[in-house]
């Protein structure tokens, strides 16, 4: 199994021993970029915020560590964040 495969089903910021998805919390794809399969955890996240670009931080991007990666919600699915690219 590699690295992208591993990562796929797991929440973004999760600690690893602890990183799968948790009932009754609500989530995101991100899809494409170095985060790709991720899920993120927006249950706390404002309506208004869940409709906006997220950077979120990662080591796995074009920048390395203190390296993001921009994500922006689909129109059409709200259940999914594509990747825009990657900000140092």
């Amino acid at each position: 199994m590699d690295e992208l495969e591993f990562l796929r089903g797991r929440v973004y910021g999760a600690d690893h021993d602890d990183a799968g998805p948790r009932q009754g919390r609500t989530y995101v794809e991100l899809v494409a970029g170095p985060l790709d399969g991720l899920l993120l955890d927006v249950t706390d996240w404002p309506d208004h915020a869940r409709a906006e670009d997220v950077a979120l931080n990662t080591e796995m991007g074009q920048y390395g560590p203190g390296g993001r990666a921009l994500y922006s919600p689909r129109a059409v699915d709200r259940r999914r964040f594509d990747w825009r690219g990657d900000t140092p």
